[in-house]
């Protein structure tokens, strides 16, 4: 037998052995270093843990009292932020003092955060107070509220109206604190206030 033949025919079968070693030597090499396999970025829109028609809730404050009453055609709780979007919330703020009435309101759109302690009131935003005692009605009008209802405290960035009786007040940006009756108007405010009729003696 020809040597030479007998070597040509291990080399093609030693061949293809080291290819198929180099191979998989290869392939374990690119799984060991090479980056993850890509995850699936796209999450789709938020969907809506459950949906309420026609609800009514109730925010407490810290002296266990209602300090925010809401209701509206609908609210979504969706999933992963446990956050409540409201249409078209009306909403009543209880006044502490008796004999004082509550504030009532209304707002195109509302957002409650998870633990219920910061409430976006979006798009126009109206309030009003009946009159009581000799204080004459009072109406606010405005946009963009931001509300810390166990606080009783609010705010907004956009104008605001305030009209009580025959006296008016604007401006841009608004603070108001209920529990101490304080309103605060922050740039381009202008008041108008009548003058008060003297009592006859």
């Amino acid at each position: 037998m020809n040597p030479l033949a007998w070597l040509r025919d291990r080399r093609l079968p030693a061949a293809i052995v080291v290819l198929a070693i180099a191979t998989g030597a290869g392939q374990l090499l690119l799984w060991w270093i090479g980056p993850g396999p890509r995850s699936n970025d796209f999450v789709g829109p938020p969907r809506s843990g459950y949906t309420l028609y026609n609800f009514n809730g109730e925010v407490y404050g810290q002296d266990g009292l209602p300090s925010l009453r809401l209701n509206g055609p609908r609210a979504d709780r969706r999933e992963g932020d446990d956050s409540l979007y409201l249409n078209a919330p009306r909403f009543d703020l209880p006044s502490k003092d008796p004999g004082v009435p509550d504030w009532k309101g209304d707002s195109q759109y509302g957002w409650v955060d998870k633990s219920g302690t910061v409430i976006k009131l979006q798009g126009k935003v109206n309030m009003h107070r009946p009159a009581y005692a000799d204080t004459a009605a009072a109406d606010l009008h405005t946009s963009d509220v931001t509300a810390w209802p166990k606080d009783n405290r609010m705010e907004t960035a956009a104008p605001a109206l305030m009209v009580q009786g025959a006296s008016t007040m604007s401006g841009v940006g608004m603070r108001a604190n209920l529990n101490d009756k304080h309103l605060e108007l922050l740039n381009d405010v202008r008041a108008t206030f009548p003058p008060r009729q003297r009592k006859r003696s």
